[in-house]
């Protein structure tokens, strides 16, 4: 067997093989994310990432290799990100590799922070290397979720979603699924390197207690409620969705699956996706009665534009039976680039505006999460599009709703990757807090997904068509949805305590 641990020092020292292994361990990575989900990728790539890092005797070339890892990762788990500028890709095509590598470079500099951090505690005689690393990374994944609003996009903890591992995020959430992995890493290595009893005892242990938890955390599926939801997903592509000459077939189509005979039982709500009407909508009065002929009586909610004087929110609003309509949600969380531009004065000069909003530089943020009383339905939590990506915002809710909704136009992020990647957020949010959550996306994938995160019924990515759902139950409130990621952070600060303390002594 050949000695890892030697091979991995010289790679360390290597300009040129650390900058390619490095890239290509964190490319290996990113195959845990939607849509290839290959979990063991994931701990292969991080794998070889902590074996280097092991050998980066300072903190300067820690910040770099940590750097290469991220980079690796981040360009394939964010090459969705491209596709906004190919909708006009006269006017923005050329930003496009520019984004995706700026953006990937930047959220590698957090990696390359907790790299720093990590090799700095662990001092020059490497102690608790094997907690200190997944610590460092774990902070920085957490930063990340924080930092300029956040975007928690991608995280390694999200490649157990198709395994019974991910139901442990009902106790400690994405983040601490993501430290979990990466001290199973370090153990892996340990046991690699030292090939003893001792390392080989520790990665069985671990291993058990993960089983364990997981079959601890496991309980009977969820059931459903008598009520039934009609999801329409008109399948309107970015580029067209917003043109005169198609736009007005859109709306044809929606009303047309609105109205359709329902398969089994009687429909209790009818849902559009996130801006499902191209106009604002206190231009759109005339459409309205034709809604709610088409619902027969039945209340839709649908995503739509409308303004404030000068400001313009993107909105979730409901038509009532009489054809009338008043907005119930603005999104709060927005887009930084996509829905708002920061500087805005200064980046319209250079002919940055807002993608998502067709007015203006952007949206405005509503006042914040709205829990909606639906009456027989319950109470429902709205997420338009990348608010279901947070799940503080979820906790930030001024109460637990009975269920979640995402309205989403996912035709931003393309047909591979970016919305099953969205998908798998949503289905991560349910777990964590005991909820179902509904989705209704303009392009796919449309899904009820029940309180342990699996996929009930779904409408395939591309495809226009409606899908009559049975609303699943509700389980009780989850450990996570009570204290989020606090004790994840008081962990992370016990770990840097000890860590500087033993630091200290040795120091002395």
């Amino acid at each position: 067997m050949p000695d890892i641990d030697a091979c991995a020092a010289r790679i360390a020292a290597h300009p040129s093989w650390r900058v390619v292994v490095l890239i290509v361990a964190g490319v290996i990575a990113a195959l845990g994310q939607a849509p290839f989900q290959i979990w063991a990728a994931t701990l292969a790539g991080l794998l070889v990432g902590y074996l280097i890092w092991r050998h980066s005797h300072s903190p300067r070339i820690a910040a770099l290799h940590g750097w290469l890892l991220g980079l690796g990762y981040f360009t394939v788990t964010m090459s969705w990100l491209v596709n906004p500028f190919f909708v006009e890709p006269d006017r923005h095509g050329w930003m496009a590799p520019f984004a995706l590598l700026g953006m990937a470079g930047g959220l590698s500099l957090l990696w390359a922070l907790g790299w720093v951090v990590a090799r700095w505690l662990a001092g020059p005689q490497r102690r608790l290397e094997w907690l200190l690393w997944p610590a460092g990374m774990t902070a920085a994944e957490l930063l990340r979720g924080t930092l300029f609003t956040g975007f928690p996009w991608g995280g390694p903890g999200l490649a157990w979603i198709d395994t019974s591992v991910a139901q442990l995020a009902s106790w400690i959430g994405v983040a601490g699924l993501t430290f979990l992995s990466l001290i199973w890493v370090c153990l892996l290595a340990a046991f690699i390197v030292g090939r003893t009893a001792k390392g080989l005892w520790a990665l069985g242990g671990l291993t058990a207690v993960l089983g364990l938890a997981t079959f601890l955390v496991s309980t009977e599926p969820p059931g459903n409620t008598e009520h039934t939801l009609r999801l329409v997903q008109p399948n309107a592509p970015q580029h067209q969705k917003w043109d005169p000459d198609y736009a007005e077939s859109f709306v044809e189509r929606q009303l047309q699956f609105t109205a359709a005979e329902p398969e089994g039982a009687d429909l209790d709500l009818i849902i559009w996706p996130e801006t499902s009407v191209p106009s604002l909508l206190e231009h759109v009065q005339w459409l309205l009665p034709h809604v709610a002929d088409a619902a027969n009586g039945k209340p839709v909610l649908l995503g739509i534009q409308r303004a404030d004087g000068q400001r313009y929110f993107n909105s979730l609003a409901m038509v009532e039976p009489d054809g009338s309509a008043h907005p119930v949600y603005d999104k709060h969380h927005l887009v930084p680039f996509g829905e708002y531009i920061p500087f805005g004065d200064a980046m319209l000069r250079f002919g940055i505006r807002a993608f998502a909003s067709q007015l203006g530089q952007g949206y405005s943020a509503g006042p914040g999460p709205v829990v909606l009383d639906l009456g027989p339905l319950g109470t429902v939590l709205p997420l338009i599009c990348y608010e279901a990506v947070f799940p503080r915002d979820i906790r930030n809710a001024p109460t637990r709703p009975d269920w979640l909704l995402q309205v989403t136009n996912d035709a931003w992020f393309g047909d591979f990757s970016g919305p099953q990647q969205h998908l798998v957020q949503a289905r991560f949010r349910a777990i964590e807090f005991g909820l179902p959550i509904i989705r209704v996306a303009n392009t796919g994938i449309s899904a009820s997904i029940n309180a342990h995160g699996r996929v009930m019924k779904s409408l395939p990515l591309g495809q226009a068509g409606f899908l009559d759902v049975t609303l699943p139950d509700a389980q009780p409130e989850t450990i996570y949805a009570r204290f989020g990621d606090i004790p994840l952070f008081l962990l992370l600060a016990c770990v840097a305590l000890a860590a500087i303390s033993t630091r200290s002594r040795f120091s002395r």
